[in-house]
């Protein structure tokens, strides 16, 4: 595992450390409500695609971006999914078989749903302006 300490002046410099430590091509977020999960994708989607960020996609659990080289990326937001078989439905086993990088917010509430490889990204509180990001590799 991992660590870094960051704050919102060096939210390029931590999704650098992110894209460097995240050896999967999934990458799993979990923190608390309002830790950043999504303000840090935003960064690190504005370093790998040419697109503009959509926003978090709340509902309709994933957006599709486009990296510089034109392979998909996959930003998925299960904050509101009411039940983990809505995974099935969208057929989010086959984002994860596309071989491309995959993103998601809230894991833990599919966690049966989760591959079995992932970087696991975990965004910790310290302050009102500073977190830790710990990244492992499973």
């Amino acid at each position: 595992m991992v660590d870094f300490k960051y704050d919102i002046k060096n939210l390029s410099e931590a999704a650098d450390f992110i894209r460097r430590h995240a050896r999967h091509p999934v990458w799993l977020f979990q923190a608390p409500m309002g830790a950043g999960k999504t303000t840090l994708i935003k960064e690190i989607l504005k370093k790998i695609s040419p697109q503009e960020f959509a926003g978090s996609p709340t509902f309709g659990l994933v957006n599709e971006y486009e990296n510089f080289e034109g392979e998909p990326v996959y930003h998925f937001d299960l904050y509101r999914l009411k039940r983990p078989e809505e995974l099935l439905d969208i057929g989010f086993d086959e984002y994860l078989d596309r071989a491309a990088l995959v993103m998601v917010e809230w894991p833990e509430k599919a966690e049966n749903y989760m591959p079995e490889v992932f970087s696991l990204i975990k965004i910790i509180p310290v302050s009102d302006t500073e977190r830790i990001l710990q990244i492992s590799n499973r």
